[in-house]
Order: structure tokens, then C-alpha cells, then sequence
């Protein structure tokens, strides 16, 4: 519950707090996400509704891949040069909220879930869990970054 309130808290700080998208927008611009409002509203509505979706246990594993699609890219476009520890601003953090939601994914959210109390849970744990968290959210961030990121780079003068 804490790790999808968490993701939910950043993807709401994005549409409300601070330079709220458009200033998230020109930030994804300027890592070379573009265009960057696009992809601002997308990291947004992702972390939003991934994040409650899987602290309440509802499509569990499609929200797990939400998060670790959104930690991927994350990881790689802004962390990955400042190396592992998230005292550096390495993708440390990233990391685990992603390894948290794929094990969450593949064991189950648990009895108070709602899909335990719709009756989803076996079939989208397990296996299922791991194929639709793990590889559904490498694919998906995999994809975003083929397809968008454009690294900005500075030229010599």
C-alpha cells in the first residue's frame, strides 16, 4: 500500500504541485523526453493511476507494470549516470519501488485487495504476475524510450 501511494503522490505532485505540467513538461523537454507536456501528463496519469491502483489491490499486475514502466524510464533518462545510490541521485529508489511491485505482482496483493475480493487474483498473480508486471512494464518503458527519448546533447563550441 505505501509503494502505490507513494507512486500516486508523485504523479499527483506532477499535476498540482510545483511548476505543476507545464513546468514538468519543459523538464521532460529539456532530459529529452519530447514533447515534454505529453509526456509530462503521461508520467503523470501513470504514477496517479497505477499508484492507487496497486495500493488497493485492484489489477494488481497491470498497475505493478505501470510502476515499473514509469521506474524504468526514470531510471534510465534521469539516474542512470549518477550510478546506483539515491544519496547521488542514482536510480537506487527507482529501482526498488519497481522490485517491490513485480514481487507484489507475482505473490499477490493479499486478502484485503480488491481483487482478492473480486475473485482476479489467481489469475493474474503467479506466473501472470511476472509476465504482465515485469516484462509488460520493461516492454511498455522499453517502447516510450525507442519511440520519444532524444537525449539532449551539447555540442563543443
Amino acid at each position: 500500500m505505501a509503494v502505490g501511494l507513494t507512486v500516486a503522490a508523485h504523479g499527483i505532485n506532477k499535476f498540482y504541485g510545483g511548476g505543476r505540467i507545464p513546468g514538468t513538461g519543459r523538464w521532460f523537454d529539456s532530459i529529452g523526453m519530447r514533447p515534454g507536456r505529453l509526456h509530462a501528463v503521461l508520467a503523470a496519469s501513470t504514477e496517479a493511476v497505477a499508484g492507487v491502483l496497486f495500493a488497493a489491490g485492484l489489477l494488481t499486475s497491470f498497475a505493478a507494470a505501470g510502476i515499473v514502466a514509469v521506474m524504468f524510464v526514470a531510471a534510465y533518462t534521469v539516474h542512470r549516470a549518477d550510478g546506483f545510490f539515491v544519496n547521488g541521485n542514482g536510480w537506487e529508489y527507482n529501482m526498488i519501488l519497481a522490485v517491490v511491485a513485480v514481487g507484489v505482482a507475482v505473490t499477490g496483493p493479499g486478502g484485503l485487495s480488491l481483487d482478492h475480493l473480486l475473485g482476479s487474483e489467481p489469475l493474474l498473480d503467479g506466473w501472470w504476475g511476472l509476465v504482465i508486471g515485469l516484462v509488460g512494464g520493461l516492454v511498455a518503458g522499453i517502447g516510450l524510450l525507442l519511440a520519444f527519448y532524444r537525449p539532449v546533447t551539447t555540442e563543443p563550441a
